[in-house]
C-alpha cells in the first residue's frame, strides 16, 4: 500500500523519494532473500521512514547476493540435479542469419527483404562468443542450447554440431512439419538429426505454465498440469519436454510461484508414473526417433514472421545487408581494437528483439527509442570507420504506430440484443473493449480465437462479446467459463449456440455474445472477471492477457455528460 500510495503522488520529497527507492528494491526481492537475508527481513519489517544509509547497505548487501547465484547454478549442474543451456550470444535468429529465405520456407506467403546477404559467418561467431561466455562463468563447455526462440534450421544444427554440443531444444509445430504427422504420440520422446538430440516442447503444457496458471492457486495449477500430464505416461515409454521462457512468467504468479512450484515438484516427485531428468540425461535416452529432415521454423506459430515479413522488419533487414557490404568494401586500415567494435555493433544489430518490436504484432511505448538504438549500432560503423553514414540510418524504420489503447472502459449504459449478431451498430455503442491483439509485448504464445472483448452493462445485466475467429468454433465442443474473481464462482457455457436461463443468456454465432444478471454480483460495486475457452480438460485461451476485465458497477457515466 506505501510503494502504490507512493506511486501514483505527483511530487515527492527527498525522503519520499528514498522511501520509494527501498520500497521498490524490496519489492523485487524474492522468497528466498525476505525469508532468508536479516537486512531485507528488518527493512520489510520497518515498512517505511528509510534512510539513504538504508538504501545504500541494500544495494550493497543485494550486489553481494547477485554474486552468488550463477556459481551456485553451478554447483547444481555438477552435482547432475540441473542442466545450464545457453543461447547465441546477442539472441539472433539463427536461420534467418543463415538464410533470409528460410522465412519464406517456413511460411510461404511471406515476403522477404531485397538484396539478402547470407550472414552465416556471423551466426557461426554468435555461438562461439555465447560458448566463451559460459566457460568463462561456469568452467565448462555447455553440452546443450536453446536456440533463441527456438529457432532452427538444417545449417544451424551444423553449427551447433561443430561446437561440440548435444542436445537443443524447439517447438512441437517443428516437429510435425518435419515429419508430417501431428499425431501427438509423437511428441512424447526425443529426435535425433545429424547426430543432434532435439527436445520438442509440448505447447500446451509450456502455455499453461508460462501464461495460464498464474491466474490460480498453486494447488489448483499443480492438479491441473498433473491431470493433463498424467494421460500422456500411456503413450510407450513418453518423454514429455516442457520448455517456456522461464524469466517472464514468475512475477505474475501469486508469491512469485513458490507455492505452484513447491506443490508441483512434491507432487511430480511423489507420482509413481512420472519421473523428472534434465536434458543433459534426456539426451542419452536410447527411445528416441529420428529425422531425415528439418523444417525451419521458431517456437512462435512456427514460422519466422515475428522477425521478418513486416516491412519495417525487412526494412531493418535491408539496413543491415546495406551496412555489412559497405564494411565489406572499406579499404581503409584500422586498428585491432577498432575492429572488435565493429563487430560488437555488428552482431549487436542482429539480436532477435529489434525485429520483435518492428511491425504490429508486439506493442510497447518505448517503439520509437527501440528503433534510433538499432540505427544507432549501424550508425557507429560507419563513425568508427571515419565513414559518413548513409541517410537512410536517421530515417526511423517505423512508419506508425497506433496509439488506439487495448483498453477502453465503458463510456455510456448499454442494452443489447443477445443473439451472436452484429445485429446493428447502435446496440453496442458506449461499451468498452478490450483487445487482445494490442496486448503482446515482451511474451508471446499461440494466440486464442477471441481478438476483441467488447463489456458494458445496465442496471440489470453485465454484457460481453466475444469477436475473432469464429468459424467451426461451434463444432469444437469448447466451453466458456467466467470466473467472478471477487467470490470465486465460476459460471461455464457451452459455446454451440445458445442457452438462456433467469439469469443469464448465451448466443454464439458471428461472435458470441453473453448476459449476466446483476445478482450473480450481489452487493458488489466492482468486480474482475476472467474468461476461459477450455476443450475437454485444455485451456484454449485465457482472457484478457492482462489478467482479469474491471468493471464499476457504480459508474453512472456523469463525467462524460456536459451542458
Amino acid at each position: 500500500p506505501r510503494f502504490d500510495l507512493l506511486y501514483h503522488k505527483e511530487n515527492l520529497s527527498d525522503d519520499e523519494l528514498i522511501e520509494f527507492e527501498v520500497l521498490f528494491m524490496l519489492a523485487w526481492c524474492g522468497n528466498y532473500l525476505r525469508r532468508e537475508n536479516t537486512l531485507v527481513r528488518g527493512l520489510i519489517e520497518k515498512a517505511k521512514g528509510f534512510t539513504q544509509a538504508d538504501k545504500a547497505d541494500l544495494l550493497k548487501n543485494l550486489s553481494a547476493f547477485v554474486q552468488t547465484i550463477l556459481p551456485f547454478y553451478a554447483t547444481l549442474q555438477k552435482e547432475g540435479v540441473i542442466s545450464i543451456s545457453t543461447t547465441p550470444f546477442n539472441h539472433p535468429i539463427l536461420p534467418l542469419l543463415i538464410d533470409i529465405n528460410n522465412a519464406k520456407l517456413a511460411n510461404m506467403h511471406t515476403s522477404l527483404p531485397d538484396n539478402p546477404l547470407s550472414l552465416k559467418d556471423d551466426a557461426i561467431e554468435q555461438v562461439k562468443r555465447s560458448i566463451v561466455l559460459y566457460k568463462k562463468t561456469f568452467g565448462t563447455k555447455p553440452t546443450g542450447f536453446w536456440p533463441a526462440e527456438g529457432a532452427v534450421d538444417e545449417a544451424s544444427v551444423a553449427i551447433y554440431k561443430a561446437e561440440g554440443l548435444r542436445w537443443i531444444a524447439s517447438d512441437e509445430a517443428i516437429l510435425f512439419r518435419s515429419i508430417g504427422d501431428e499425431s501427438r504420440s509423437n511428441l512424447y520422446k526425443p529426435y535425433r538429426f545429424n547426430d543432434m538430440t532435439i527436445g520438442f516442447r509440448d505447447h500446451g503444457l509450456s502455455d499453461l505454465i508460462g501464461f495460464t496458471y498464474r491466474f490460480k492457486s498453486g494447488r489448483d495449477a499443480t492438479d491441473h498440469f498433473m491431470s493433463v500430464l498424467e494421460p500422456i505416461a500411456k503413450v510407450d515409454n513418453p518423454t514429455v519436454f516442457v520448455t517456456l521462457d522461464g524469466e517472464n512468467a514468475w512475477e505474475f504468479y501469486e508469491n512469485n510461484a513458490y507455492d505452484f512450484f513447491t506443490a508441483l515438484y512434491q507432487r511430480l516427485s511423489r507420482a509413481p508414473w512420472c519421473k523428472t531428468m534434465t536434458m543433459d540425461e534426456a539426451s542419452k535416452l536410447k527411445n528416441v526417433g529420428t529425422l531425415q529432415t528439418l523444417s525451419p521454423g521458431s517456437w512462435i506459430h512456427g514460422d519466422f514472421n515475428t522477425w521478418s515479413g513486416h516491412p519495417e522488419k525487412n526494412r531493418a533487414w535491408e539496413l543491415i545487408y546495406q551496412t555489412r557490404r559497405d564494411v565489406d568494401n572499406f579499404d581503409g586500415k584500422i586498428s585491432d581494437e577498432v575492429a572488435e567494435k565493429v563487430r560488437f555493433h555488428f552482431l549487436a544489430s542482429e539480436s532477435s528483439d529489434w525485429f520483435w518490436w518492428y511491425g504490429d504484432d508486439h506493442v510497447t511505448e518505448y517503439a520509437f527509442e527501440f528503433d534510433a538504438l538499432f540505427r544507432e549500432h549501424l550508425i557507429t560503423i560507419y563513425r568508427l570507420l571515419g565513414i559518413q553514414p548513409p541517410s537512410d540510418l536517421f530515417e526511423p524504420v517505423i512508419t506508425h504506430k497506433s496509439s488506439v489503447s487495448f483498453l477502453i472502459k465503458p463510456q455510456s449504459s448499454i442494452s443489447p440484443l443477445i443473439d451472436g449478431k452484429n445485429s446493428y451498430f447502435f446496440e453496442w455503442l458506449g461499451s468498452g473493449s478490450v483487445d487482445e491483439s494490442q496486448l503482446y509485448s515482451t511474451m508471446d504464445r499461440v494466440r486464442g480465437p477471441i481478438e476483441k472483448i467488447y463489456y458494458g452493462f445496465n442496471k440489470k445485466s453485465v454484457f460481453l462479446a466475444f469477436e475473432g475467429k469464429m468459424v467451426g468454433l461451434d463444432t469444437l465442443g469448447l466451453e466458456l467459463q467466467v470466473t467472478i474473481e471477487e467470490t470465486g464462482e465460476k459460471l461455464i457455457f457451452a459455446m454451440d449456440g445458445s442457452f438462456n436461463s433467469a439469469t443469464s443468456h448465451l448466443a454464439a454465432d458471428e461472435r458470441v455474445e453473453l448476459s449476466l444478471s446483476r445478482s450473480y454480483f450481489k452487493a458488489l460495486s466492482s468486480v474482475h472477471l476472467r474468461f476461459e475457452i477450455v476443450q475437454e480438460k485444455t485451456i484454449i485461451q485465457t482472457m484478457p492477457g492482462f489478467g482479469s476485465l474491471p468493471i464499476d458497477l457504480d459508474e453512472t457515466y456523469a463525467r462524460n455528460w456536459f451542458v
